[in-house]
């Protein structure tokens, strides 16, 4: 989601206005096409409107200064400002004029092909299968229109942003369409954000193992953006092992210019980044995935707190996440609830371990409906090598519980979302108990949040949901007398009894008029 917003309205994913009325413009047009495999065609379309736009900029920025020496057909002007070369074939004034034309299909892929050829670093991302029988080529050219008019007129930095912004409402779009089949390339962006804030990424190297579309490293750059600081300080590693989730991350993070070394392979049986050590892991791993091969794994050197379950790779990963870790690195990510109370299968005797390591520097409960992919509640854990780093107080021997199932509200029937508030009420937490320089002094707060010791987990045989620890709200007390408040609810319970016999008067005399009175 964008920066700054013109409108007075809430920030939410149900009201971003133009990027709205693009997705049921872009939506109408695709048929009756399977939205995982439009998912592609839009996409891809965005991202190379996004090239073009910049190259376009640039080109004619080279085309005034030509007088100076400036060459706007050298590859090499483009290449020097980290902008991607776009040859005349591949140029978006050239496909729209073309949009009409029944070899619509065969010129975009044409043009996938020309600028993976002259830039090495997208070989393999770009879609390129528009000219496919399937993929109706009048309603393709109609998109091709449509997409022509996203930043159409803006100055080219808007015009970056507003693209990127669209590709991420899209994707958003696209995960709620795909249901349980989107949570391997989406995590909503609200929950990345309870992550950023809390981690606050503003130095050193950043690392997903499971990027899925890269949402983590957009918001770990808007963050830095927001606080002041420098895009640069930051180093940006991740892995994917779903190769068209690969695709997406790699065309997700270049509309940004975001340079990041994004590897394609399976984790745990192919680390890509085996010597990394990271100082923030942010990672969203599939959920209790059964399938990840474990029993090949069986003697890894990863595995130092406890074999993990074949059956379940939870605690895998969390194990890697922390094999990755810098001396001083802290890891924030998310994990279904059952990781924090489960004991089968040796996963207590882990969590145990992880625990006795003195590891654990927060859990936060989370709602249930945050996700498109699973109605489940979910906690994230945020786990530290060293809690006397100098950076912060020490914070040995104590783990801090925030109970957050009570927050967000419903977009849809089956869609919660948490609020900026919200967002903000959690991190700040974490930050005042952390001691994070600035932040404002931490106190328990019954029902939300409560620091705990290492005795007291131990209390509670290593379980380490918050709902245990935080204890229950304050009770408002309510200053209407007891009479008072009984006279009132007697007097609405009589009303309402009185309705109800008015409106079951009236449905009896609609069933006579029809002749099926008693």
């Amino acid at each position: 989601m964008a920066r700054s917003r013109t409108t007075g309205a809430r920030d939410t994913g149900a009201n971003l206005g133009f990027e709205a009325k693009l997705w049921q413009a872009a939506d109408a047009l695709r048929n009756n096409m399977d939205a995982a495999e439009y998912k592609h065609v839009v996409l891809g379309l965005i991202f190379l409107k996004y090239i073009s736009d910049a190259f376009e900029a640039k080109h004619a920025e080279l085309e005034a200064d030509r007088a100076h020496g400036a060459d706007p057909e050298d590859p090499d002007e483009y290449r020097a400002a980290t902008i991607f070369w776009v040859p005349r074939e591949a140029r978006w004034t050239a496909l729209k004029a073309a949009a009409p034309q029944p070899t619509i299909g065969t010129l975009v892929d044409d043009a996938m092909a020309a600028i993976e050829r002259d830039n090495p670093s997208l070989k393999g991302v770009l879609p390129k299968d528009y000219a496919r029988p399937g993929l109706d080529k009048a309603r393709l050219g109609q998109l091709i229109n449509l997409v022509s008019d996203i930043a159409l007129g803006a100055p080219a930095d808007r015009a970056k942003d507003t693209l990127g912004r669209v590709y991420e409402y899209f994707l958003a779009q696209f995960a709620s369409a795909e249901g349980k089949q989107s949570g391997q390339f989406y995590t909503p962006s609200r929950v990345v954000r309870v992550l950023v804030e809390m981690l606050a990424p503003y130095r050193g190297r950043v690392y997903d193992p499971c990027c899925g579309s890269g949402g983590m490293f957009v918001q770990s750059e808007r963050f830095i953006e927001a606080h002041a600081g420098r895009i640069g300080d930051i180093s940006i590693y991740g892995q994917e092992s779903n190769y068209t989730t690969w695709r997406l991350a790699k065309m997700n993070l270049a509309i940004r210019g975001i340079d990041a070394q994004i590897a394609h392979g399976d984790t745990f049986h192919n680390d890509r980044h085996p010597d990394l050590k990271a100082d923030y892991v942010l990672a969203n791993p599939p959920f209790n995935d059964s399938d990840w091969r474990g029993d090949l794994l069986r003697d890894d050197k990863r595995w130092t707190y406890g074999v993990p379950p074949a059956g379940n790779a939870n605690f895998a990963w969390v194990q890697h996440f922390i094999s990755h870790l810098a001396p001083n690195g802290t890891a924030g990510f998310v994990l279904a609830n059952g990781s924090m109370s489960s004991s089968q299968s040796g996963e207590g005797e882990i969590r145990k371990n992880i625990v006795e390591a003195d590891l654990v520097d927060c859990m936060v409960a989370l709602p249930g409906q945050l996700f498109y992919s699973t109605q489940i509640p979910v906690c994230l854990w945020f786990l530290t090598r060293e809690k006397r780093d100098g950076r912060f107080r020490d914070r040995r021997g104590e783990t801090l519980f925030i109970d957050a199932r009570t927050m967000g509200s419903l977009l849809d029937r089956t869609h919660r979302e948490l609020s900026d508030e919200e967002i903000a009420r959690i991190g700040s937490a974490y930050h005042a108990w952390r001691g994070d320089p600035g932040a404002t002094g931490y106190a328990d707060e019954p029902g939300f949040c409560r620091s705990g010791t290492l005795d007291e987990i131990r209390g509670h045989n290593h379980v380490l949901a918050p709902g245990r620890y935080v204890g229950a709200a304050d009770a408002v007390e309510d200053e209407e007398p007891f009479e008072d408040r009984m006279r009132h609810l007697a007097a609405t319970l009589r009303e309402q009894v009185a309705e109800g016999r008015r409106l079951d008067a009236a449905i009896q005399a609609n069933l006579r008029e029809l002749g099926f009175g008693g």
